[in-house]
């Protein structure tokens, strides 16, 4: 008798019926993150962490680098957190998740947002203050 095609393979690996995890948000916030840094490292990053008391001479190698690529860095920046956000908010939270479907914990979700605001501040200051 052959084999039934609905019953699994017991060859095959088991899957359990979990929702499926989804981290290209947070990738794609920590990217954008990242390069929202280093456009702000040169001048609007050292200037607010100045008047906040703090010591911004550690920033100089990071300006130093980053400087020459500030158009892309701006550009891969905001496609990045573009990206990021539009991905966060297709996401459903984990509560309402069905079977198969992509999810996202609250932490996590919680997370890259704030990973997001703070891409975006540092955009705009890195914007601003050029």
């Amino acid at each position: 008798m052959p084999p039934d095609p609905t019953e699994p393979s017991p060859t095959g690996p088991a899957r359990p019926n979990r929702p499926m995890r989804d981290t290209s948000a947070a990738l794609l916030t920590l990217s954008g993150l990242a390069a929202a840094f280093g456009v702000a490292s040169c001048c609007g990053l050292p200037f607010l962490l100045a008047t906040a008391g703090f010591s911004t001479a550690w920033l100089g190698g990071v300006a130093l680098l980053a400087a020459p690529h500030r158009p892309l860095l701006l550009t891969l920046a905001a496609l990045c957190l573009i990206a990021g956000a539009g991905l966060l908010w297709r996401r459903q939270p984990a509560g309402i998740c069905a079977t198969g479907s992509l999810c996202s914990k609250p932490l996590t979700r919680g997370l890259t947002t704030i990973g997001l605001i703070a891409g975006l501040v540092l955009l705009v200051i890195g914007y601003l203050y050029a």
